[in-house]
């Protein structure tokens, strides 16, 4: 299982998640489709993995936040 899929099911689930994030349902699946987060996590413009984190605490299925943001990181792309 990737590891913004685990975060996402660790945190409650899409609606869940996007709630916690302040963020569209729409904008998570966006991610699960990316099998990342987007580049303002990585730029310190959002705090999404923390988000995700507590979201997933508080739901009892606590995740490593350092390893998500490590796997999550969007792909650089041949442009």
């Amino acid at each position: 299982m990737s590891s913004v899929k685990n975060a996402v099911r660790c945190a409650g689930g899409a609606k869940a998640s996007a709630r916690a994030c302040g963020v569209s349902v729409r904008a998570v699946y966006k991610w699960l489709a990316a099998d990342a987060l987007p580049r303002t996590e990585y730029t310190g413009e959002t705090d999404y993995v923390e988000r995700l984190a507590a979201a997933a605490a508080a739901n009892g299925s606590p995740f490593n936040a350092a390893e998500l943001r490590e796997s999550a990181a969007p792909r650089k792309s041949a442009a």
